[in-house]
């Protein structure tokens, strides 16, 4: 009961912060839900751009901004919302099998889910490597990278790679939102900052 209340109040949340936003024109027609595609709002953003700041925040609602990692390279995964399957996978994928191979690397999982519940999850699935950040109160993230899925207020599918000046060296937004990233080029991206 408590899952299913915390899913509709952030989606509550996440329409009202949308209505405003304009489409990501940048990234229009590139990611589809059951064959279906889906309409990104906010900026959207290029390899090569120096990666906008934004505000998310911790599991204890304290505010974390990218100038906190300044001077690192940051592996940022972006997920829908951590209780689902393939969230969950991705998010342990990075933890266990990404992680411990760039230790000098920010890892950021990025969702719309609450703070507590992204927590609760970390605590459930030992999550330990990799940080759980939530864009539910502002929605800055999402509207700074261009990712908040329309009518939905998730955020959509994607990882990106920033290298010690944030400067955006690795996009990719995944074309089915209920598959994983591949994996392969995203090592291949930590492998070469």
């Amino acid at each position: 009961m408590l899952r299913s209340l915390t899913f509709a109040l952030s989606a509550f949340c996440s329409m009202a912060f949308a209505a405003d936003m304009t489409e990501n024109t940048l990234d229009a027609g590139k990611v589809s839900a059951q064959s279906k595609p889906i309409t990104l709002l906010g900026q959207g953003v290029k390899l090569g751009d120096k990666a906008p700041d934004f505000k998310v925040v911790d599991g204890s609602f304290t505010p974390i901004t990218l100038a906190d990692y300044q001077g690192k390279a940051v592996l940022i995964s972006v997920v829908p919302s951590l209780d689902t399957g393939v969230c969950s996978i991705q998010t342990k994928h990075f933890n266990e099998k990404v992680a411990s191979q760039f230790p000098n690397i920010a890892m950021l999982t990025i969702s719309a889910d609450l703070p507590f519940a992204q927590k609760r999850f970390c605590k459930a699935e030992n999550i330990d490597k990799i940080t759980a950040l939530s864009d539910s109160v502002w929605r800055d993230f999402g509207q700074n990278y261009g990712l908040i899925i329309k009518d939905m207020g998730l955020l959509t599918r994607a990882v990106f790679v920033l290298d010690a000046s944030h400067k955006i060296v690795y996009k990719q937004l995944v074309a089915d939102l209920s598959t994983e990233p591949k994996y392969d080029p995203v090592i291949s991206a930590l492998n070469a900052l």
